[in-house]
């Protein structure tokens, strides 16, 4: 049965459609709750950022690349600005919003980032099968966090 509850969004063990999927893995993404969004995924899955230009087919390395990125920008949060679903498919366009934190000398710069992007996954089964982020990476001040990243490119 799936929580209505106006005050929360539903779990990701209690939902099956994409849209409801992609939903809630985006409220769990914006939450900091990570291992609850790894586990949706099914077990032969594709994880792509195509703005990072990284792509990942492994739990263990979506996980940490998931946990890198709210390292580097820990107040993150994702807004959903419209969502829907096309039979195995959901889109989600939405906003991100964080601060880049740059250290110089003894100094920290922080600047804001207001990033607009699109998701897309496939799901079979109720699980993630695929998962496409779509957003513009010279805007995203992402390049930090690709940089950990670049040997896992798989072809």
């Amino acid at each position: 049965m799936m929580n209505t509850s106006l005050n929360s969004s539903p779990t990701l063990t209690e939902i099956s459609t994409p849209q409801l999927i992609l939903q809630a893995a985006l409220a769990a993404l914006s939450e900091g709750r990570i291992s609850e969004v790894v586990e949706q995924f099914d077990d032969h899955f594709t994880f792509a950022d195509h703005a990072l230009a990284l792509e990942v087919a492994d739990r263990e390395r979506l996980t940490e690349f998931l946990h890198k990125s709210r390292e580097l920008f820990p107040d993150t949060v994702v807004e959903v600005g419209s969502i829907f679903e096309c039979g195995d498919y959901a889109i989600a366009e939405w906003k991100l919003s964080a601060t880049h934190t740059v250290p110089y000398g003894s100094i920290s710069y922080r600047s804001r980032i207001l990033l607009p992007g699109t998701t897309i996954i496939q799901t079979k089964n109720g699980r993630i099968r695929r998962w496409s982020d779509y957003y513009d990476q010279s805007t995203s001040r992402r390049v930090s966090l690709a940089a950990f990243f670049t040997e896992w490119i798989e072809y």
